[in-house]
């Protein structure tokens, strides 16, 4: 299942990464680890961001992908399930229409 990662980064502990010469390396690390598809980073509201598409085979890897956002930078991550135009066409919309008339 294709999931939309929204992280909201707080200004600290990342600063500190930033002055300290290690953010770098820890990025790496996690987006090594989590390996989502692609990843996007922004300003939200404010504050730093990231966008991430994963593909999870299993919900239960979404600890493994939040964690690390949770537990190195005291991040806010949103998950949202997303889909391509393919499986959208795939998802029967003119049946559903028609039997919810």
């Amino acid at each position: 299942m294709r999931m939309l990662v929204n992280i909201r980064i707080p200004h600290e502990p990342f600063n500190a990464f930033v002055r300290d010469g290690t953010i770098g390396a820890v990025l790496t690390q996690i987006l090594e680890d989590t390996k989502p598809e692609a990843a996007y980073f922004t300003e939200q509201s404010g504050w730093r961001g990231a966008v991430l598409i994963v593909d999870l085979d299993d919900p239960s890897r979404v600890p493994a992908l939040a964690e690390p956002w949770f537990l190195k930078f005291n991040a806010d991550c949103e998950f949202r399930i997303v889909m391509l135009a393919d499986d959208l066409k795939k998802a029967g919309l003119e049946a559903l229409g028609a039997k919810w008339k």
